[in-house]
């Protein structure tokens, strides 16, 4: 119980900061996407139901607060989250490239999956300036902060399962 509080906390502490503090240190309007490190660590640190579970919360308050649509965002990151708890076992802890790389390829994911959804359909078809002036730099500003927000989360999914092994 205390696991899943801890991540309801995370999950509105990373709202918080992602549409606060990082709107105001957005770099040319981009911002890091805090949300999916969140849901993309939660997946791989401790499988595919509490990266579903992250990812649902994660979207629901993207769609609840900021889009007309209700369920899109909460869908979307929840596959998200689904398909990083597909590597929880080939995850170790020690080793930040697997993070990196799984939370590089679920933000693109992420962006490629908004703009066919959101602008192709709507007969947006500039892929590249896109491509170039919003998708790469979100990217790249999203890796940069998951190099400092790993630990952070690796830290506190390790204190819960050595917390665990305490009580059995």
């Amino acid at each position: 119980m205390k696991k899943v509080i801890t991540t309801i906390i995370l999950i509105i502490i990373s709202f918080v900061l992602q549409c606060t503090v990082f709107e105001a240190l957005a770099i040319k309007g981009v911002v890091p996407n805090i949300l999916i490190i969140l849901t993309a660590c939660s997946g791989f640190m401790q499988g595919e139901r509490y990266g579903v579970f992250t990812g649902f919360f994660c979207g629901l308050l993207l769609d609840v607060f900021f889009f007309e649509i209700v369920g899109f965002y909460a869908l979307l990151y929840m596959y998200i989250g689904y398909m990083n708890g597909l590597f929880h076992n080939i995850f170790y802890p020690d080793d930040i490239k697997l993070p990196l790389i799984m939370i590089t390829a679920s933000d693109l994911l992420y962006s490629l999956v908004v703009y066919i959804l959101m602008f192709l359909l709507r007969s947006r078809f500039d892929f590249g300036y896109y491509f170039l002036n919003i998708i790469l730099p979100e990217l790249v500003y999203t890796v940069f902060i998951a190099v400092i927000m790993y630990p952070l989360l690796l830290l506190i999914t390790n204190l819960f399962k050595r917390a665990e092994k305490k009580e059995e």
